[in-house]
Order: C-alpha cells, then sequence, then structure tokens
C-alpha cells in the first residue's frame, strides 16, 4: 500500500512511496501532526542519486520492525535536498555544528517545532564500533522524548541560536587585485602537483575554482595559474572519473589519482566542467579540453535531456544496487566484447588490469595517454559503448531543476558558438523555453518540474541567479532580445525579494515558508552559491545594458563576502571569477553586420575573449539589443567595437587587428 509520497513530484520520494514507513512530504501539516501526537520529528534528507541513501532505505526503511517504532513514535518526514535546498541547507548546518561533517542520508531528530536536537546521517542496520544501530538510534531518542524531554528542547533552541550568528560574515571592501593574488598564492599551496586538483582525496571536480584561476591568468598573464588549470583538467578527463566511452563526469573521485569515482553523474558538474573545459580550449588552443568539452556536450545532449526539453537531474551511482556496475571492466570482457588482439590492447590502452583499479578486479577506464593509432581506438570506443549499452542501466533522475538548467543553458549557449554546433545551442534554448513556459509562475520560479508538472517549491536565490546568466549566455548567442528582457525581470524579482536590510542577499524569498532560520550561506557548494551567481549575473547584465544599478548590485554582492576570498578561495571561486571580470572590465563586444559578412570577425571576437567578456551579434541597432545600439559599419562594412562600460575603442574590421585589441585588453 503506498504511503503519502505516492503523488509527490521528487523521483526521490517516489522512490520510497512503498515503504511501510508512514512518510509524509515537508509541509505544515507534518509539523501539525507531531504537535497533536506530541512527538518528535524524524526528518531523512537526501536524493535520488544518493548512494549510501539507498543504502539506509534497503536496510532499514524497508524493515517492517524499524518501520514500526518510526511510526510509533515519530512523525517521519522525507525530503528531497534537491527540491528543497533551503531545508536541507539549514538542517546540514546543524549537522555539521552537531557532528563535526554531514552528508546523505541527512537524519534529524527534531521538536514539533522544527528544532533539530541530534543529527547524523547514515546510521546501520545493527551495531558498528563507535556508531549505535538505526533501531538503538529510535529506542533511545523515543525513551529521551519521554522522560528528558527539557533536555532536548533546550538542545534544539541552542541549536537555532548558535545557527542565527553562524553566518554573520562582515562586509569588505570591493574585491581588489590584491585579494585576488592573495587567493591565487593559497591555490598554489593547496595544489597537488602529482594528480592534479586540489587537497587529498576525495577530489571533488573544483569546477568554480578553475574558472577563476582561467578568468585570473587571463586577465594577469600568471602561467601559474593557467598550469593549475591545465593539470587538474588534463588529470580529471584522463582518469576513471571521466566516462572515456560516452563523455561526461562522474560526481567526484575517491581517491587523490582521479582513478576511482563515486558514479552518480550530476547535471550541475557536467554543466560547469563543460564551460571551464571550453574556456580552457578557447584560452590555450588544447585538443584535450576540445575534445573533452566536445564529448560532454554531447552526453547533456544525448542522456540527459528529459522529453519535456529539459535536462534530468543525475543518473544514478547503482545499477540494480551495485554501485558502479554498468561502468566498470575486466580484462576478460573486455576480450569478450573486442576479440583478443583488440582487447589486450585496450585493457593496455585504458588500464584495465588482473588485479583491477575498483571493486572484485574490475576496473575502470582511463585514458593517461593519446593513442597512437587513434582510428583505432574510436572503433574500439564505439563498440565497447555499444556492448556496455545493452548493460543494466543506472536510473535517472528526470526531476528538472531550475538552478542546473540554467547551468546547462548557460554552458550549452557558450558550446553552441564556439563549436559551431547548432544543435546544442538548440538544447540550450529549449531548455530556457521549458523554465519560462513551466517554471515561471506568476513570475516567480518554481524550483524543479518533472514530466510537465511543476513542483510545489518555491525558487531560491540560486535559481534567480543561474537561469538569468544562463538567460543572458543565450542573448549573447543569438543576438535575441527576449532572453535580455527575460533576464532582467528574473535579476529585478531577485533585488526586491532577495536582499538582506544589512547588504547581501538571503537564499530565499522574503515571502518563502519561515523555517527555523532564514538561511544564507555565501560559500560556493557543489554549485555556485546564491549570491555568486546573482553577483555574475548582474554583472553580465550591466555589461550588456550599460545599467550602473546592476553593476552597483554586483559590487556590493561581491563586497559583502570579499573578505572570504583571500582566505578561502577554494570555498568561493565564483565570487572570485566574478571578482576577476569586475577587475577586467568586463569587456564588452559588439559585432556589426550580416551573418555572413560578418562571420569571420565574430569568431574572432567569440574565440578572441577573455573568460567574463559579453559578446553580441548582429545588425546596428538591433531591437532589444542595447549592447549594438549606436554601433554603425564601418564604410558599409562589418565592425567589431571592444569596449568597457559603454565606452568604445575605435571600431575594427580586421579581425586579426581584433584579436590583437582583445589580447591586450585581457593582459592589461
Amino acid at each position: 500500500m503506498p504511503n503519502r509520497l505516492a503523488d509527490a513530484t521528487s523521483p526521490y520520494l517516489l522512490q520510497h512511496k512503498d515503504n511501510p514507513v508512514d512518510w509524509r512530504q515537508w509541509g505544515d501539516d507534518a509539523f501539525e501532526e507531531a504537535r497533536r501526537r506530541d512527538t518528535p520529528v524524524l526528518l531523512s534528507i537526501g536524493y535520488a542519486a544518493c548512494h549510501w541513501c539507498h543504502v539506509m532505505a534497503h536496510e532499514s526503511f524497508e524493515d517492517a520492525a524499524t518501520a514500526e517504532a518510526m511510526n510509533s513514535d515519530f512523525v517521519c518526514i522525507k525530503v528531497d535536498r534537491e527540491e528543497r535546498p533551503d531545508v536541507d541547507a539549514v538542517y546540514m548546518e546543524a549537522t555539521q555544528a552537531m557532528t563535526g561533517q554531514g552528508g546523505w542520508p541527512m537524519t534529524v531528530f527534531a521538536t514539533p517545532e522544527g528544532e533539530p536536537f541530534f543529527c547524523g546521517t547514515y546510521f546501520p542496520p545493527r551495531p558498528r564500533p563507535g556508531m549505535p544501530s538505526f533501531p538503538q538510534l529510535l529506542g533511545a531518542v523515543a525513551e529521551a522524548w519521554r522522560e528528558r524531554r527539557d533536555e532536548l528542547l533546550a538542545v534544539g533552541q541552542q541549536v537555532v541560536s548558535q545557527l542565527d550568528t553562524s553566518d554573520r560574515v562582515p562586509s569588505g571592501p570591493t574585491l581588489d587585485a590584491a585579494a585576488l593574488e592573495t587567493a591565487t598564492r593559497e591555490l598554489t599551496t593547496a595544489y597537488d602537483e602529482e594528480n592534479g586538483g586540489f587537497g587529498s582525496a576525495p577530489k571533488f571536480p573544483p569546477s568554480m575554482v578553475l574558472e577563476f584561476l582561467l578568468r585570473h591568468a587571463a586577465r594577469t598573464g600568471d602561467d601559474g595559474a593557467l598550469r593549475m588549470v591545465e593539470g587538474t583538467a588534463a588529470a580529471m578527463a584522463r582518469g576513471g572519473m571521466y566516462d572515456q566511452l560516452a563523455g561526461g563526469f562522474a560526481r567526484y573521485a575517491v581517491d587523490a589519482g582521479w582513478v576511482v569515482p563515486h558514479f552518480e553523474k550530476m547535471l550541475y558538474d557536467n554543466a560547469l566542467l563543460l564551460r571551464v573545459y571550453l574556456h580552457l580550449w578557447r584560452q590555450t588552443g588544447s585538443a584535450l579540453a576540445r575534445r573533452v568539452a566536445t564529448e560532454t556536450a554531447d552526453f547533456l545532449v544525448r542522456d540527459m535531456r528529459t522529453p519535456e526539453g529539459g535536462f534530468a537531474s543525475a543518473l544514478d551511482a547503482d545499477t540494480d544496487g551495485v554501485e558502479g556496475a554498468t561502468y566498470v571492466w575486466t580484462p576478460e570482457q573486455l576480450v569478450d566484447v573486442l576479440g583478443d588482439d583488440d582487447g589486450r590492447w585496450a585493457a593496455d590502452l585504458l588500464t584495465v588490469t588482473d588485479r583491477g583499479t575498483f571493486e572484485h578486479g574490475s576496473s575502470t577506464l582511463q585514458l593517461r595517454t593519446d593513442p597512437t593509432d587513434a582510428d583505432r581506438w574510436q572503433a574500439i570506443r564505439k563498440t565497447l559503448a555499444a556492448a556496455r549499452a545493452a548493460r543494466p542501466q543506472p536510473s535517472c533522475d528526470d526531476k528538472v531543476v531550475t538552478a542546473w538548467n540554467g547551468l546547462a543553458v548557460a554552458a550549452l549557449a557558450e558550446a553552441g558558438v564556439l563549436l559551431e554546433d547548432p544543435a546544442y545551442l538548440a538544447a540550450a534554448e529549449d531548455a530556457a523555453e521549458l523554465l519560462l513556459r513551466l517554471h515561471l509562475v506568476d513570475g516567480r520560479l518554481r524550483r524543479t518540474s518533472r514530466a510537465g508538472r511543476a513542483g510545489p517549491g518555491a525558487g531560491v536565490l540560486e535559481d534567480y541567479g543561474d537561469v538569468a546568466d544562463g538567460l543572458l549566455a543565450l542573448h549573447q548567442a543569438t543576438g535575441s532580445g527576449r532572453w535580455l528582457a527575460a533576464a532582467g525581470d528574473l535579476l529585478e524579482v531577485a533585488l526586491a525579494r532577495f536582499a538582506a536590510d544589512e547588504g547581501g542577499f538571503w537564499d530565499t524569498a522574503d515571502d518563502a515558508e519561515g523555517l527555523v532560520r532564514r538561511p544564507r550561506d555565501p560559500t560556493d557548494g557543489a554549485t555556485p552559491s546564491g549570491s555568486s551567481a546573482l553577483a555574475g549575473a548582474l554583472l553580465g547584465h550591466a555589461a550588456l545594458t550599460g545599467s550602473v544599478r546592476h553593476r552597483e548590485a554586483a559590487e556590493a554582492a561581491v563586497a559583502r563576502s570579499s573578505t572570504l576570498v583571500g582566505r578561502f578561495p577554494r570555498a568561493v571561486g565564483w565570487l572570485a571569477a566574478v571578482g576577476e571580470a569586475l577587475q577586467a572590465g568586463p569587456a564588452e563586444v559588439a559585432v556589426v553586420g550580416d551573418v555572413a559578412a560578418r562571420a569571420e570577425l565574430e569568431r574572432a571576437a567569440r574565440m578572441g575573449a577573455a573568460p567574463g567578456t559579453v559578446v553580441v551579434a548582429g545588425a546596428s541597432d538591433q531591437s532589444g539589443t542595447p549592447l549594438l545600439a549606436g554601433r554603425p559599419l564601418v564604410d558599409g562594412q562589418p565592425a567589431a567595437y571592444v569596449c568597457r562600460g559603454f565606452v568604445c575603442d575605435a571600431p575594427v574590421t580586421d579581425p586579426a587587428v581584433l584579436r590583437r585589441s582583445l589580447l591586450a585588453r585581457a593582459e592589461g
């Protein structure tokens, strides 16, 4: 008999609809029920592609005896962290404050008022050294609620009080060149010279930090910054974290050398990394970066699109309950598929060993060096991909998350123009159409949709910032004023509804559902923080329209957290990237002329632009495109205007001269 999750839009919640646990969705009625029954709340937070969420579900939530204890002594609430990032953020802060660590599944016991008094993550069905079993924990909390309730209530109130002061980062000065230099030096000390990346295992793709370093290298000519990007990008792309057969990156590597991934593939990682590899190729001409950008874009368009035109959230880490089963190989399996000669050649090329690099003698696929016989490799790659496609496949979380689709729109719009592939641009436009048609309800964004049905959760700050940024990228790619206008509307909502009185921005709107605290986190997680995403979009809008108000809002948002850049650059990479764009101007490039005549000049503009630069091409005075206003042809010929703050250099008609002008600006 399905429980109360049966009508949810979240695939994660639907995974639990047949549990014997009487799960409820997050909402006032759940807490009202806890007050009526005078019981604590058991809050379980996770997401559909989470391996350990599946493990705890199978071990505990599908167990009748455990479910009976949960139903008897608690009101049980299941939350998809991707659908309700605000709820996740508040209780993750509490979990980290109380335990010193966090993760998913997150297990929180709270009062009927939502105040957390005990937090943890995964709990096993039987005791382990230093860890109680989940049934033991249920019994202990239920007993404490009956016999020592005052203590639990006091703990909950104390936790909330402490969290209320935890986000008070003092506003700093406008982010200057010295602070960005300090950030680069700090990153240099954390850089892994042997393996690429920063710090030790586990290693997550540092997408936002790499974007900052690319911008810094373009502005300053810092070879050390560029070297860290090149080393990290190559290490990730050649290791097992990258899908050598189908493109796309897994969530992270469990080891320092990027060999063994946690196999889930997230939309946001691939969108952010696509942009990094595009920019690296544009900046250096790296053939590896171009190949990875192309393959990652292909992966997104081929494997992540939903029937409605959006992009799904994730592919699962597990296949039939076994992590990585779809992706790993043994030497024998390669020989079975390819034959003896090609199988042994592929095993050597892809580091598939008899001992194995993963579990049970299996190996992830690595491509540590380019094959000497490229044609042979491409034929083998195609054959292996087809054989792998015949295996059982991981589940897809086909929920469309607004912010992550904004990231994908931006990346694919850029890929479409830089890689000159209209399919990428068309996919970006389709996703943007879906967001504006389905996710924008009465002028406000919803957080998610699934199967053409908008979810109940309100959009948070990152949704507005990332979607606006994606729409601005589409405006630059197409010249259409529609996308610029839509981005402007979203930014107006963000400025009106999310601004904090003392400066900066909250992560939730002023009329959003009240939680035990209103979240505001200036640091990046797996995606840019909401405030940094919004600052970047505000700055891009200012560069495309000449709006002083939007630029000042971007500067203020950056200043609000600028003190973090020199101290914790790995945690605020996107903020530092926005700071680099501010230092560089950013440059604004307008290319005027009809499509055929301006093609070479437009190509020079787009390929010569440093990250953060805005580029628009179209007819002079084209409607809805402020950057093209008042930019005439030169003697009837297409022309390019390189500007800063809408103050332009003399127009140029020669692509070579334009390239030199852009290079001088990037380095000067």
